[in-house]
């Protein structure tokens, strides 16, 4: 996926380029997920009456674009407008293909074909972490986004080219009924309570903290990092791929995917607290683990997409991607604004403490999701019970 590509490159780029704090770091590569959140709900609109084949075109003619400004820029503020100008452009590239897959795909195929979908964001991912250490060898990290701006244009014209167009469906009009709608819908309600904030923190912190705490706590070598965040890349299309048919082998035996996606948060959690306990001897392990089980956060848009009627899939899915990309960039902000709080040594590395507070805060938000899933179910236990009853 473009858009997992640039999240951590361009946060190594802007990280090499200047003397950063972890909060303007975390400031400037979190711009992306906020123009990101603003652009969904148009380009949900967007995707619902135009189709996601023209959309995509000219969204990824203005990412690349940003990605050239990026490349040409000198300051932190003509850093941070290109990086704002790289979100909007790259706010469709998801949604777009959740668009397509979803008119075109059996329902019931949704789970393991969104899987895919996600793998295939894994590469774009992977190849964000060892070639381009491997490319900055032999070239300024400017270069490389010269070549990211010229990759986004060439896959712009072939989606315009060779993409179907979508059939016609009775679109509905936009008003705030029709946001409602999609937000009151319980299926949306009940996958927000529970996977949001651990999708906004798998997406916040894993483009950027990740490495960093690798480097200043763990003590791991540019290279050993490099490899490590290339396995964690590697970790996602697995694990995206398992999802998918992990969810589709439970619905055959009658569990949900809500309660798959249950079982993945609890795991998610489980890595972080690990990551909390300051379990030095398993750090390389838990930093494949973060990404391999954060994976199961991409379920929502399986339940989502299952939910909602064809004409919504578009407004719904960006209404979710509008939460995701928002909690993202406070996610991404806040992390390194709690780093702050702690004074760095003379090689600019921040304490083990200052980690472990920041994870135990992100913990701390994930467990009242669990704790309110848990409670419905068990409320609706003793109800089914009686209603089989009868």
């Amino acid at each position: 996926m473009p858009a997992a590509h640039r999240e951590r490159a361009a946060g190594a780029a802007a990280d090499g380029a200047a003397a950063l704090t972890p909060a303007e770091l975390g400031l400037l590569t979190s711009a992306y997920f906020l123009a990101f959140a603003v652009a969904q709900l148009p380009v949900g609109l967007a995707l619902d009456r135009y189709g996601p084949r023209r959309v995509q075109f000219a969204m990824l003619l203005l990412a690349a674009f940003g990605t050239l400004a990026f490349a040409g820029g000198s300051t932190f503020g003509q850093m941070l407008a290109a990086r704002t100008l790289m979100g909007l452009g790259l706010a469709g590239c998801f949604m777009a293909a959740v668009k397509a897959v979803s008119t075109w795909i059996a329902p019931t195929r949704l789970p393991s074909v969104q899987g895919y979908l996600i793998a295939a964001g894994g590469l774009g991912a992977a190849s964000a972490t060892l070639p381009v250490r491997l490319f900055l060898q032999f070239a300024d990290w400017r270069w490389l986004f010269v070549c990211l701006a010229l990759a986004c244009a060439a896959v712009g014209l072939l989606i315009l080219l060779l993409a179907p167009t979508p059939p016609a469906v009775a679109s509905k009009r936009f008003d705030m009924r029709v946001l409602a709608d999609v937000y009151r819908n319980p299926a949306f309600r009940e996958t927000a309570g529970l996977v949001l904030i651990p999708h906004t923190i798998f997406f916040g912190v894993q483009g950027l903290w990740i490495g960093r705490w690798l480097t200043e706590v763990g003590r791991f070598p540019e290279q050993s990092v490099a490899w490590l965040l290339y396995l964690g890349m590697a970790a996602v299309i697995f694990g995206a791929i398992s999802v998918g048919m992990v969810t589709e082998w439970a619905a055959r035996r009658g569990i949900d995917a809500i309660t798959v996606a249950a079982a993945g948060v609890a795991l998610f959690v489980a890595v972080q607290i690990g990551i909390v306990l300051g379990w030095r001897p398993g750090m390389a392990q838990l930093s494949v683990l973060f990404t391999l089980v954060g994976t199961i956060t991409g379920i929502e848009y399986t339940i989502v997409a299952q939910a909602m009627p064809p004409a919504l899939t578009g407004r719904a899915s960006t209404c979710l991607n509008l939460l995701i990309f928002t909690g993202a960039f406070l996610v991404q902000a806040g992390f390194g604004q709690v780093l702050g709080l702690w004074q760095p040594d003379a090689a600019n590395h921040y304490p083990a403490a200052a980690y472990q507070a920041a994870f135990g805060v992100l913990v701390l938000l994930q467990l009242p999701g669990l704790a309110w899933f848990a409670w419905r179910r068990r409320r609706a236990l003793p109800r089914n019970t009686v209603e089989s009853a009868f």
